[in-house]
């Protein structure tokens, strides 16, 4: 049996995601996906939901086996014990194949890494970026991130 993760932040699950999902799973019999958690996302605003509803909606999908909260410190602990053969990284992640494969190999975590395909927007106005889903909720209901991020300090 080929075991698979899949990893992000999957704030406000959006087609983009599904696609990752489904992408990821054709890469073996099993995918485990696992969610980052609020302190382990450094690289973009933090996620609106919370760790667990996030890995609730992930879990609904059909794509997805398991689906995990990934270690408040480590990101590499949920991966020892899942054990993967392959991680299939998001087609825009902002993750290095190679520092994550040198990682892994430090570990003497035996799986390869792949990166999956990108999907375009099937019709106008389809959001695939959860970031584009935030920016519309604010054009549309008033607001804007920065207020945003005051109310939430």
């Amino acid at each position: 049996m080929t075991r698979v993760v899949a990893q992000g932040t999957f704030d406000l699950l959006h087609p983009g995601h599904v696609h990752y999902l489904e992408d990821a799973a054709t890469y073996g019999d099993e995918l485990h996906a696992i969610v980052a958690r609020r302190s382990n996302v450094t690289h973009k605003p933090e996620p609106i939901l919370c760790a667990r509803q996030r890995r609730d909606t992930v879990a609904a999908l059909d794509a997805v086996d398991e689906a995990h909260l990934g270690d408040p410190e480590d990101v590499f602990v949920p991966i020892e014990r899942i054990d993967p053969d392959v991680i299939v990284l998001g087609f825009d992640q902002h993750h290095d194949e190679e520092r994550i494969a040198e990682a892994l190999a430090v570990r003497e975590i035996d799986c390869r890494v792949e990166r999956a395909s990108g999907r375009e927007p099937r019709y106008d106005g389809e959001l695939l970026s959860s970031g584009d889903i935030v920016d519309r909720v604010l054009r549309r209901r008033g607001g804007s991130r920065a207020e945003v991020d005051d109310i939430e300090r």
